[in-house]
C-alpha cells in the first residue's frame, strides 16, 4: 500500500536539543501494557482457501512461476506448488491459465500421475523479460497489510515481563538482583533502553538476550508484496527457523498453516559501529534485483541493539533523527525499488549500548530526560568469584580458593586493577592454552595465572583510568 510522507517528516530539521527531547519523550512513554499474550499463538497464519485469500495479483504469481521454470527443466505441478508454498488446489488453476496463454505446456506425466510442465518459446521469452525485473522465484509473497496485522498481534508490548522471565533470559550470566530490578521495568516498557558502563561487563550479552525475556516465538512471512515489488523479510542469517509441529499445542494441524510464513524465535538484531544509513533502507541487490528488508523490519517483534552507540559512522543526531518518527508512531516509511514510499510496521524494543561516558556523548540535561538508563557496573568481588567458578566448570580448568585469593590480591588489589566480567573467561582460556603448551594437567596454578595476567594486561592502560566513577547515581531514573 503506497503512502505519502506525513507533513511532519517534511518539516525543517530540528535542533539537536529538540530532537533529543523528542527521543527522550518517546523512550519514556508509559502507555499501559495491552493484555498478556504468552506465545506465538496470538497469531497463527492459516492456509489460504482461495486465490483471493492469497492476497496478491495473478501477475505477481505468474512472474514467479515463469522465472522458476526458466531456472530449471521440466517440473511437476506439485513441485511448483511447493516452490510457491501454496496448496496444489490453488496452484492448479494458475497453471491452467498459463497453459491457456501458451506460456507453458505439458511434457508428460510422472509415474505418480503428476503432470510435468515446461516453458513454451513464448513463455521463455516472457520469463527472460521478467528476469530483468527481478530474479526472485521463491515463496509467493504475503500482502503488506497481512504482515502489519501480524506484527501488531505479536508485539512485545502485548506481553507481561516478570522477574522469572528475566532470570530465564539471563541464565548463565551473573547479574545481581539490583541489576535485574533496574532492567525489568525498562524491558517491560518496550520502548527503549540505554545501557552504559565499562567495556567487558556484558552489556552486549545482556542486550542480545532481552528478546528471550518475552518468552515466545513469532511468525513472519518469507516475503511481502508491495504493489508489484517483492521484499524479502525472512533472513536465515538473523532469524532462527523453528519446527511448527507443536503449533497451538497440537490443536492446529500443521497442514492448516500458511507455508508462506516462517515460525522463528523473537529476533535480536545487533548493529555495531559499522552501521550505515543505507542499512536502514530497503536494499536492492544490483545483480539479483531482489529487495531485502532493512534491519529494523527484520527485527520487528524483537529487539534492535545499537551497539557501540556513539561510534557509528554517521553523527549521533543523524542517527537519532532517522529513528524519531518511527519510534513515536510505530511505523516507518521506506522507498521501494519502483520509487513508492510505503509504510512498514516498526514495533520492537530498541537498546542503545555504549562503553563511552554518557556525558561525553550528550549534555547531562538530555540524559536526565531519558527515563531508562542502566549502568552495567564492574562486578563485586563476590560476583567475580562466582564468575570464576562458573567459567572454571565450563572450561574444565579447576581453580582452588587459595589460588583465586592469590590472583585477587596480587593482580587486582595490589595492582589497583578493576574487575571486569570478561576477565575470568579470558584469563582461564589463556591458562588452558598455557597448560596444553606445557603438556601439564589442566589446572589454574599461580605460574599459569601469572603468565595469563602478564599476556592479557601487558599493554593495558593504567586500570583506574577506565573505571567509571564509583559515586555515580546509576540505574533507572
Amino acid at each position: 500500500m503506497s503512502t505519502s510522507w506525513s507533513s511532519q517528516s517534511a518539516t525543517s530539521p530540528e535542533s539537536f536539543e529538540d530532537l533529543f527531547e523528542r527521543v527522550n519523550m518517546i523512550l519514556g512513554d508509559t502507555t499501559p501494557t495491552r493484555p498478556d499474550s504468552t506465545d506465538s499463538e496470538s497469531f497463527v497464519p492459516r492456509q489460504p482457501l482461495t486465490l483471493k485469500d492469497v492476497g496478491v495479483s495473478y501477475a505477481v504469481l505468474e512472474r514467479i512461476i515463469l522465472r522458476f521454470l526458466l531456472s530449471t527443466s521440466a517440473v511437476t505441478g506439485r513441485r511448483i506448488a511447493t516452490q510457491l508454498r501454496l496448496p496444489w488446489k490453488l496452484t492448479e488453476p494458475l497453471l491452467k491459465q498459463l497453459r491457456q496463454e501458451k506460456h507453458i505446456d505439458l511434457t508428460g506425466t510422472t509415474a505418480a500421475g503428476d503432470s510435468e510442465f515446461v516453458l513454451t518459446p513464448t513463455g521463455r521469452e516472457r520469463a527472460r523479460q521478467y528476469l530483468l525485473e527481478s530474479s526472485y522465484f521463491g515463496a509467493a509473497p504475503v500482502p503488506l497489510e497481512d504482515y502489519a496485522n501480524a506484527v501488531a498481534q505479536q508485539s512485545p508490548s502485548r506481553l507481561q515481563v516478570r522477574m522469572a522471565d528475566l532470570r530465564r533470559a539471563f541464565r548463565g550470566l551473573i547479574l545481581s538482583d539490583q541489576t535485574l530490578e533496574r532492567l525489568g521495568p525498562a524491558i517491560k516498557a518496550g520502548r527503549g533502553l540505554f545501557l552504559y558502563g565499562n567495556s567487558g561487563n556484558g552489556k552486549t550479552s545482556i542486550a542480545e538476550r532481552i528478546s528471550e525475556a518475552f518468552g515466545s516465538t513469532i511468525w513472519i512471512p518469507r516475503s511481502v508484496a508491495v504493489e508489484g515489488d517483492i521484499i524479502r523479510i525472512f533472513d536465515p542469517r538473523v532469524h532462527t527457523e523453528l519446527d511448527d509441529s507443536t503449533t497451538a499445542g497440537g490443536l492446529l494441524d500443521s497442514q492448516d498453516i500458511d507455508r508462506r510464513w516462517v515460525r522463528i524465535r523473537r529476533p535480536t538484531i545487533v548493529a555495531g559501529g559499522e552501521l550505515t544509513m543505507d542499512e536502514l533502507e530497503l536494499q536492492l541487490n544490483p545483480t539479483s534485483r531482489v529487495c531485502e528488508a532493512p534491519l529494523q523490519v527484520k527485527g520487528n517483534c524483537g529487539t534492535l541493539v545499537i551497539d557501540d552507540f556513539g561510534r557509528q559512522r554517521m553523527p549521533i543526531d543523524e542517527l537519532l533523527n532517522r529513528w524519531i518518527i518511527p519510534l513515536e508512531r510505530r511505523h516507518d516509511f521506506l522507498n521501494t525499488p519502483s520509487g513508492k514510499k510505503v509504510r512498514f510496521p516498526f514495533d520492537l524494543l530498541m537498546v542503545f549500548s555504549t562503553n563511552l561516558e554518557p556525558h561525553d556523548l550528550v549534555d547531562g540535561a538530555f540524559l536526565r530526560r531519558i527515563p531508562y538508563k542502566v549502568e552495567i557496573s564492574d562486578p563485586s568481588e563476590t560476583e567475580f568469584r562466582q564468575l570464576f567458578e562458573a567459567v572454571s566448570l565450563s572450561l574444565n580448568v579447576p581453580i582452588d580458593s587459595e589460588t583465586l585469593d592469590y590472583l585477587l590480591q596480587r593482580h587486582y588489589r595490589d595492582a589497583d586493577r578493576p574487575m571486569r566480567s570478561c576477565h575470568p573467561r579470558d584469563l582461564l582460556l589463556q591458562v588452558q592454552n598455557y597448560c596444553q603448551f606445557h603438556d601439564a594437567p589442566l589446572q589454574a596454578t599461580r605460574p599459569a595465572l601469572d603468565a595469563a595476567v602478564q599476556n592479557y594486561f601487558a599493554i593495558t592502560a593504567p586500570a583506574r583510568t577506565h573505571r567509571m566513577p564509583s559515586n555515580r547515581n546509576s540505574g533507572s531514573t
